[in-house]
């Protein structure tokens, strides 16, 4: 069992054999989190959600466990976009085998659409894929490499959640 303490009471999250557990997620993420996955419980997969929970570097934090799913680079981005601080634990037979805090690449290429509805990256027949630079990391800010355009976490989570 994976414990943790809340508010004197002892929280208890069953292990998972094998899969990704997505840790330390700001409070009140953890849905964003799996939308950006495209979980959304029918997948047949084990799923841990925990919100809210005490956490000694955050304050609050959120949690994710998966089982049977592992998250390519292009997840991990996705995520490090609106949850900065989180960290991926990969689990093999009920044992952490790889762990790593999310970072963002200075460029993110075909995640996300440019918010510029005339932006090339945005026409039809256009061989051009979206593509983002880093601006800031707190917060996070991107420009689009084609216009210009400048996206923030907030135009980010409400892209992110109309997927």
């Amino acid at each position: 069992m994976v414990e943790g303490v809340v508010e004197g009471r002892r929280l208890l999250v069953s292990k998972i054999r094998n899969g990704t557990v997505i840790d330390h997620i700001p409070a009140g993420m953890a849905l964003t989190v799996l939308r950006i996955l495209g979980v959304t419980g029918s997948e047949g997969n084990r799923v841990a959600l925990v919100m809210n929970v005490e956490s000694g570097k955050l304050g609050r934090k959120d949690i994710v466990k998966i089982e049977d799913r592992w998250l390519s680079e292009d997840e991990a981005n996705l995520i490090a976009l609106i949850a900065p601080t989180a960290t991926i634990n990969i689990i093999k037979d009920y044992e952490v085998v790889w762990k790593r805090r999310v970072r963002l690449p200075s460029r993110i290429k075909g995640l996300i659409k440019c918010p510029n509805p005339t932006c090339i990256s945005n026409r039809n027949g256009e061989p051009v894929t979206s593509s983002f630079t880093l601006v800031s990391r707190s917060p996070v800010l991107l420009k689009c490499d084609y216009c210009d355009t400048m996206i923030s976490v907030d135009e980010l989570l409400l892209k992110l959640n109309s997927r």
